[in-house]
């Protein structure tokens, strides 16, 4: 009857896992409470007191508020986070592209030589004109005029000869 009873928590090495295990899952519960509280947040459909209440019970009784906010709002909280995911990719991406454009209006070189030429085939611009303006635009200072909002090098060029725009 004097038999000793020995707890898993008796054994050093369970007794580190226990510790570890309990210490994770702390962690994970801090992770899932901050992950709700930026979803209440992030809710544009909720009113501001449905907001405060929703705050108020996961911050005063939080295992109940948690749970409760989970059961209740859980399936749509990876849609909303999906959705801002999807809106700032999307916002990174038309400044990646506005910036690749250099910011003159989506024109490029390319479609800067391929005007000039246009005009100096219908005979608006002379050979030295357009050969003046090739180097503007190769030398890429045409984006800073169209940057200041002056007019294009192919239509500057195009006024200077005849005075008036194409």
């Amino acid at each position: 009857m004097n038999e000793q009873v020995h707890l898993a928590y008796d054994f050093p090495l369970l007794s580190v896992f226990w510790t570890m295990l309990v210490f994770f899952l702390w962690i994970a519960w801090f992770i899932l409470l901050f992950r709700i509280i930026s979803d209440i947040f992030r809710d544009d459909t909720l009113s501001g007191w449905a907001k405060t209440g929703w705050l108020v019970l996961v911050l005063v009784l939080p295992f109940l508020g948690v749970f409760v906010y989970v059961i209740t709002r859980g399936r749509n909280m990876g849609r909303r986070e999906m959705a801002q995911a999807r809106a700032r990719q999307d916002a990174l991406d038309d400044y990646i592209r506005e910036t690749a454009m250099g910011g003159h209006g989506g024109r490029t070189s390319v479609d800067e030589l391929a005007r000039l030429s246009e005009i100096r085939s219908r005979g608006d611009i002379t050979d030295e004109e357009f050969r003046r303006a090739k180097e503007l635009v190769l030398s890429g200072s045409w984006a800073s005029e169209r940057a200041g909002g002056s007019p294009s090098t192919a239509e500057g060029a195009a006024r200077d000869r005849s005075g008036t725009a194409t």
